[in-house]
């Protein structure tokens, strides 16, 4: 299995479930107000249209697993429909710990991706981590 370039985690006191519902809305808190259309089965493609830092984004990618309360993981790239050289997949591990979720982050490369340095896994660690406290936060309340 390929090593992931960023891993978070956080617990967020909600059952899988509700963290799953959470997670595959169309306006999902996870992705800071930008809209995901897809039907979330394994092989669809999805368009994630969005705006980050005052600048608007579109971006791409196909649903590879879809285990409601399980597990969510896609490919993921920016501004063009079709994948460049290089991309993301991006994969999230739900395990039941009590009445919470444990959420489990981790971005592998694809493609002819290079070695990426540490502060580059560093800006990925800390983008990961606000989107998995914006999610929190919306559960939480």
């Amino acid at each position: 299995m390929d090593q992931p370039v960023a891993r978070v985690e956080i617990l967020i006191e909600a059952p899988p479930e509700r963290v799953w519902a959470a997670m595959t809305a169309e306006a999902s808190p996870m992705f800071m107000g930008a809209r995901m259309e897809t039907d979330w089965r394994p092989g669809s493609g999805y368009t994630l249209r969005g705006a980050w830092n005052g600048n608007a984004f579109t971006d791409y990618g196909t649903i590879e697993t879809a285990a409601p309360g399980k597990e969510l993981s896609f490919t993921h790239w920016s501004r063009t429909p079709q994948p460049p050289e290089t991309y993301n997949a991006v994969s999230y591990r739900l395990e039941p710990v009590g009445a919470s979720t444990r959420v489990t982050l981790s971005q592998f490369q694809r493609g002819k991706a290079k070695a990426l340095d540490d502060k580059t896994r560093d800006e990925f660690r800390k983008t990961w981590t606000i989107m998995l406290e914006g999610l929190k936060r919306a559960i939480e309340g």
